[in-house]
Formats: C-alpha cells, structure tokens, sequence
C-alpha cells in the first residue's frame, strides 16, 4: 500500500494530540479546549496591545476614527471651523482613541468569560474553518454585551477632553449630542477589538508554534498537513 507523506504526518500529530495529558480520547472534546484555547491566547495577545497606552492610536488594525457628527453641521461658524481644524482633530483623534482603552479594559474579563462559559456545538468546523472562524463564534455569542458594558466607560472618557479650547468649541456647538457620539464611538471599539483578536487568530493558525501550546501546536499542525 502506498500512503503520501502528508497524511501520514497528519495522523501522527493527531494521534499526539489524543496523547497529550488532559486531552479527552473522544477527539471532539479535545477540539472543543483547542477552540478555547485558541481564543485565549488570541484575546490575551490583543488586549496586551489596545490596553497599553496609545495602543488603539498606533494600531493600524484598530484606530478609532473621530465621529462625523464632531465635525458638526449645526454650530456657529467660528466652531465649525475649529472642529475642524487639523489641530483640534489631531486632539479630538488621541482623545477617542484613549477612551477606547477604557472599554479595552471593560472587554478583557468580559471576553475571557464567555470563552470559558461559552458552548461549541461543532468544534471541528471552528477549527476547519476560515483564518478568523474562532473569532465569529466569540462575536456571535457576544452579542451586543460587549458594546453595553463598554458603553458607561467610553462615554465618561469622552467627556474628559483634556484641552480647555477643545471644550469650549464644544460648548459653543449645538448640534453634538454626546450619547450619540458615545454610541457610535463604542460600536466602533467593539469591532476594532474583534478586528484584532481575528488578527491574532489569524497569526496563530499561520504559525501555531510561535505559541508554544502543545494542543494549538498538534491540533492546528495537523489540520496544516492535510
């Protein structure tokens, strides 16, 4: 009989992956703990970035944009024009984004419950799936959880703009409805951290031994070498 070299370093990792300590003989129990897993060290690598300082800022995965209605369209003149001044956006930019770290820091317990508590139905087709599948199961059983928790926090952040002609601009505005701006700015976090756990998903399932877990290694190997 004739076997092809891939196949056979295919089962050999799944076998190693039924050996190692823990793991269930039942291979779908052991796909359940890699999705987990999985989503783990995703998430845990992508709130260790947002949460540093400026860490929305100098993402290029998950810089918060300012809210189109901080432009203004029902201000007095003199406003409008210094909303919209590069000086004043350039503030109004760092100021979003680090109230963005405040949802971050909201998100990261949430997200590291939900992926203990969550419930995987078909594990084999989470890890079979695309570079990023892990990640919409987290997002779907999330719901909008995360965007209401994250929602008190971003908004007291946005009312704090640590520059005095900042917020008189803002006062002299008519048309800036902060709950409006809290919301958009929140939804907007919500998928910039889904962004950047997918990245890291992505990452891991190119490289899963850059991460040194011996199921991601032997689960995520062997689906590369079929």
């Amino acid at each position: 009989m004739i076997y092809h070299r891939r196949s056979v370093l295919g089962l050999g990792a799944a076998a190693g992956l039924l050996a190692l300590p823990g793991c269930s003989s039942l291979p779908g129990l052991s796909l359940t703990e890699a999705v987990k897993r999985l989503l783990t060290v995703s998430s845990q690598n992508a709130f260790a970035e947002l949460m540093q300082p400026n860490g929305f800022f100098d993402s290029q995965v998950a810089r918060i944009s300012v809210p189109d209605s901080l432009g203004g369209s029902r201000v007095t003149s003199v406003a409008t024009a210094l909303l919209r001044s590069r000086p004043i956006q350039d503030r109004l930019l760092k100021q979003v984004n680090r109230a963005a770290e405040k949802g971050a820091e909201v998100a990261a317990p949430i997200v590291a419950e939900t992926i203990r508590n969550m419930s995987i139905s078909d594990a084999a087709a989470i890890i079979n799936g695309g570079p990023r599948a892990a990640t919409s199961l987290l997002q779907g059983q999330l719901g909008n959880t995360l965007v209401e928790r994250m929602l008190p926090g971003i908004g007291s952040g946005l009312k704090l703009f640590d520059n005095e002609i900042i917020n008189l601009v803002l006062a002299q505005a008519t048309n800036v409805d902060f709950a409006n701006i809290s919301r958009d700015v929140t939804n907007k976090v919500g998928d910039a951290i889904y962004r950047s756990i997918g990245a890291q998903e992505e990452a891991i399932r190119a490289n899963p031994r850059a991460t040194n877990d011996p199921l991601l290694i032997a689960v995520l190997g062997a689906r590369k070498a079929f």
